[in-house]
C-alpha cells in the first residue's frame, strides 16, 4: 500500500514538472566575491515560489518575476534582499557582486552534501535529508561524526573526536536545546531537531564556539529555515516522500507558506514510520519505529530594520525498538518553543541586537511490554519528563577591520521520572517497587559572553570568551543517594576562553591555529541518576553532586589549499583533559535490580587524552564529473587507567565520485566506505573488538526542471554483515546490532 502512495505522488510530481516547464524566459544571475571574483557556490536564493541554490560556477537561473524582492543568504555573505531594480540591473549585467560580512576563523571542516566554502563547515540539506526522522543520521554521513546506536533505527546519540553527551553542545538557532528525558537517552537532543524546519548545520569543533554554550567539545548548531518576504501575498510549498526496501520505511515531509511584506507565515510537517531490517546474513534486527513532527515558522517584519518571529515544534515517537535496552519506547512527546527578535542600527559602531527566550518540554514513556521475554519476571515502566528553558541577548559591533559579539544567556534544565517495577515471578512476586531516578534534579546556567574579530598586518584573529555560573541541586532527593552524599547542591564558575589565528601563505594556501580551554560542570545525569543502567555495560550508574568540572585544553592545527579544481584541508587536533568525568566500578554498592552486575559511580579521572586528524579532498576531474576523499582518525586514552577510553570511532575513510550531466539534471553518484577493526578497546567497560568492514553504495538524482526531483539509489550494495564499533550489544547477549544489509530506496521532491 505505501508503495502505491509513493507511485500516485511521483506521477503527481511529474505533472508538475511538465507544468512547471511551460513557463516564461529564464534568466541568469552570476554571483561574484567582490573581492576576489571567484563564483560564490552554494548561495540559498528565494524568489516568489522559486527557490534553490546558486551552482559551483555562482549562477541560478529563474523566471522573472515583476515587483518581487529576491532574498539571498550564504554562511559567509550574510543575509540580504534584491529590490525589483535591483534584480532587474543585475539581470542586465549577468552577475552580482557581494562582499564577505565573516572572518573565516573558526578550525572547522567541509561536511557538505554538495561543493562549499573553507573552512567553515556547513551544509544545505537536501531534500532526501529534510526526509530524514532523526536529525543525527544526517550528520554520520561525515567520517568525524559517529553515533551511539541502542535502536536499530532511532535515537542516534552523536559522537564527535571521541566527545559525546554533555560534553556536546546541540543547539537550536545558537541558542535552544531539550534535555533527554529517558535516562537511557533514547531521545538525545539531536532526534528533537525536525530536518525539514533546518535549512543548515554548523558544526564548529572544538572549545571554540562559545557565543552559544560552553562548547566543551563541539557545538553542534541547527539553524532553521529563514523568513523570506514579498511585495504581494505569495504561497510557497514542498512536497517530498521516499521509500526504503529493507525495514519497509516510508518517509514523507511537506511544508506551506505564506508571505508578503509584513509576515512570512510557514507550516512544517512529516511522518516517519517503519519495521524491523535484515541485517547482510538476512535475519531480522528489532528497529520498529514511528515518528511525526509538525512545526511552524512564523515572522513578521516589522519596519526596515526589525524582525519578530515565532517558532514552535512538536515531536511525536510512538513504539520505538531498542534491542541494546532493559526497555523500549513507547511514547515521547516534545513541545519546542521559542520567540526571537532581532533590530538592525545605523549606528556608526552598534550594528544590530538579536534576543531569544524559549521553552523545551520532554514527556517520556518506556516500559518492557514489547520485550519477548521468557520467562517474564516483572513489569517495569519508566515516566519521565524533563524542562528546559532560558533566552539569550547578544549584540554586535563592528570597528573598521573588526567586529565584537558580547551578550548573556541564560539555561535552565530539570529532570523528574519514576520507574516502577512489578515482579510477576520469584521471592518478591505480587509486589511493586517505585525508584526515583532524576529525584527532580535541576541545573540553572548563567553565561556572559565575547567574541572578538580582527584583521591585523594580513592576520585574521579571533578571541572568545565566556564565564559560566552552574548551580545544581536537587527537590527529591531519595533516601539511599543522601545516605551516599550529605551534600546533592553545588555552585561552580566555569570560565573558559579560546584564541586563534589564520593567515594566507598565497593565493591558494591558508593555515590557521587555535588555543582554547573550556570548563563545565557535570549534567544532570552525571550528577543525579540514581541507580539506572544507563552506561555502556549493565551496572547500575549511581550520579554524583560532587563531581569536580572537567576541563578541556585543546588546540587545533588547520591547513587548507584551494584553487578553481581541489579543495584541500587538513585539521590536526589535541585535547588534553583535566578532571575528566568517568565513573568506576563501587563494590560496596548493592543494585536494585538483581540482573544488574553492580553498580557504577561518576567519578573523576586526572586526565585524558583524545587526538586525531580530519582530511578533505575535493577535486572537479573536468566538466562532469567531481570526487572526494575524506578520512577521520581518533586516538583516546585513559591517562589514569592507562588504556583505550571508551566508544572511540576507529578510522574512517571514505571516496566519492559524481557526475553532473544534462546541465546538472542528472546526478550518478558512486560512494566508497571503508573503516578499520577498531582493536584500541576498553577492557573496564567491556568493549571487545569491532572488524572492519567495506561498504559501496549508489545514488542516482534526476530534476525536473527547477519543481521536481527524483532519486533513487542501491545501499550496502554487496549485503556486507557489518556493525559500527559505537553499535550497542543486545541485551544479554554478546551480539551487536547489526546495519542494515542492501536497502534500495526510492524518493521524490515537488516544489511549487
Amino acid at each position: 500500500m505505501k508503495i502505491i502512495k509513493l507511485v500516485a505522488l511521483l506521477l503527481l510530481s511529474f505533472m508538475g514538472s511538465l507544468s512547471y516547464a511551460q513557463n516564461n524566459k529564464l534568466h541568469i544571475i552570476k554571483f561574484l566575491d567582490s573581492n576576489t571574483g571567484q563564483p560564490i557556490s552554494d548561495l540559498t536564493y528565494s524568489y516568489g515560489i522559486q527557490n534553490g541554490l546558486s551552482g559551483d560556477d555562482g549562477t541560478i537561473q529563474f523566471e522573472y518575476l515583476e515587483g518581487t524582492t529576491m532574498y539571498l543568504s550564504h554562511l559567509n555573505y550574510g543575509q540580504w534582499g534584491l529590490s525589483d531594480t535591483e534584480v532587474l540591473e543585475a539581470i542586465s549585467q549577468g552577475s552580482y557582486s557581494r562582499e564577505r560580512v565573516s572572518v573565516e576563523l573558526y578550525p572547522l571542516t567541509i561536511i557538505a552534501l554538495r561543493k562549499g566554502d573553507v573552512p567553515e563547515e556547513s551544509f544545505h540539506f537536501q531534500y532526501t535529508d529534510k526526509l530524514a526522522h532523526d536529525a543525527a543520521s544526517i550528520l554520520n554521513q561525515y567520517p568525524g561524526v559517529n553515533s551511539i546506536r541502542k535502536s536499530g533505527n532511532y535515537g542516534y546519540d552523536p559522537v564527535i573526536r571521541g566527545f559525546k553527551y554533555d560534553q556536546l553542545n546541540v543547539v537550536l538557532d545558537g541558542v535552544q536545546s531539550s534535555v533527554a528525558a529517558c535516562p537511557n537517552r533514547m531521545d538525545p537532543p539531536t532526534s528533537q531537531m525536525a530536518p525539514n524546519m533546518i535549512e543548515r548545520v554548523e558544526i564548529i569543533k572544538g572549545p571554540y564556539g562559545l557565543r552559544f554554550g560552553s562548547g566543551f567539545g563541539a557545538t553542534i548548531n541547527f539553524i532553521p529555515e529563514p523568513l523570506r518576504f514579498s511585495e504581494a501575498l505569495t504561497p510557497y510549498g514542498r512536497l517530498s516522500g521516499s521509500y526504503d526496501s529493507n525495514g519497509d520505511i516510508f518517509r514523507s515531509e511537506a511544508f506551506l507558506g505564506f508571505s508578503n511584506k509584513r509576515y512570512d507565515l510557514g507550516f512544517f510537517a512529516s511522518w516517519s514510520e517503519g519495521d524491523d531490517y535484515k541485517d547482510g546474513d538476512g535475519v531480522l534486527v528489532g528497529a520498529d519505529f514511528l515518528r511525526a513532527s509538525f512545526g511552524t515558522n512564523l515572522g513578521f517584519s516589522m519596519g526596515s530594520n526589525q524582525q519578530l518571529s515565532v517558532k514552535a515544534l512538536y515531536n511525536m515517537a510512538r513504539n520505538a525498538d531498542f534491542p541494546a535496552l532493559p526497555m523500549d519506547l513507547r511514547d515521547d512527546d516534545t513541545w519546542m518553543v521559542n520567540l526571537r527578535h532581532k533590530i538592525e542600527f545605523d549606528n556608526i559602531y552598534l550594528r544590530s541586537w538579536n534576543t531569544t527566550v524559549f521553552a523545551s518540554i520532554v514527556g517520556h514513556l518506556m516500559d518492557n511490554g514489547l520485550k519477548m521475554l521468557d520467562p517474564r519476571m516483572l513489569d517495569a515502566s519508566t515516566t519521565a519528563n524533563t524542562y528546559n528553558y532560558g533566552g539569550r541577548t547578544e549584540g554586535r559591533w563592528t570597528f573598521n577591520q573588526a567586529s565584537l559579539y558580547a551578550g548573556v544567556d541564560l539555561r535552565v534544565e530539570s529532570a523528574e521520572g519514576v520507574r516502577t517495577r512489578s515482579f510477576l515471578l520469584g521471592p518478591n512476586a505480587g509486589k511493586t517497587f517505585e525508584d526515583n531516578a532524576w529525584q527532580q534534579g535541576q541545573i540553572r546556567k548563567t553565561g556572559l559572553f565575547a567574541e572578538y574579530q580582527t584583521k591585523e598586518s594580513g592576520y585574521n584573529l579571533i578571541f572568545s570568551m565566556r564565564t559560566e555560573v552552574n548551580d545544581a541541586s536537587i527537590n527529591d532527593a531519595s533516601d539511599e543517594f543522601t545516605e551516599i552524599y550529605s551534600e546533592t547542591s553545588s555552585l561552580q564558575i566555569n570560565p573558559s576562553f579560546s584564541a586563534g589565528v589564520s593567515k594566507s601563505i598565497n593565493e591558494k594556501m591558508k593555515w590557521g591555529l587555535w588555543l582554547g580551554r573550556a570548563q563545565r560542570s557535570g549534567g544532570l545525569a552525571e550528577r543525579y541518576i540514581n541507580y539506572f543502567p544507563i552506561g555502556q555495560d549493565p551496572f547500575e550508574m549511581l550520579g554524583n553532586p560532587q563531581l569536580k568540572a572537567e576541563k578541556n585544553n585543546q588546540l587545533d592545527l588547520g591547513l587548507d589549499w584551494e584553487d578553481e579544481k581541489i579543495v584541500l584541508q587538513l585539521d590536526i587536533f589535541a585535547a588534553y583533559i583535566q578532571d575528566y568525568i568517568s565513573s568506576f566500578i563501587i563494590d560496596d554498592l548493592s543494585p536494585r535490580l538483581p540482573m544488574s552486575p553492580g553498580v557504577r559511580q561518576f567519578s573523576n579521572i586526572d586526565n585524558a587524552l583524545l587526538t586525531g586528524f580530519e582530511l578533505s579532498f575535493d577535486q572537479d576531474l573536468g566538466r562532469y564529473l567531481n570526487q572526494s576523499i575524506s578520512v577521520a582518525y581518533t586516538y583516546g586514552k585513559d591517562l589514569e587507567r592507562s588504556e583505550a577510553l571508551p566508544e572511540v570511532a576507529p578510522m574512517d575513510f571514505r571516496y566519492k565520485i559524481q557526475a553532473n550531466l544534462l546541465e546538472g539534471r542528472l546526478k550518478p553518484e558512486l560512494s566508497f566506505r571503508h573503516v578499520l577493526q577498531q582493536d584500541r578497546i576498553s577492557n573496564e567497560f567491556g568493549e571487545t573488538v569491532t572488524p572492519d568492514f567495506t561498504l559501496l553504495d549508489f545514488n542516482l538524482a534526476y530534476a525536473f526542471g527547477n519543481a521536481s526531483s527524483f532519486t533513487i539509489g542501491v545501499n550496502n550494495i554487496f549485503d556486507v554483515l557489518y556493525y559500527e564499533h559505537l553499535n550497542r550489544s543486545v541485551r544479554g547477549t554478546a551480539q551487536a546490532i547489526y546495519a542494515p544489509g542492501r536497502n534500495i530506496s526510492l524518493s521524490f521532491n515537488q516544489t511549487f
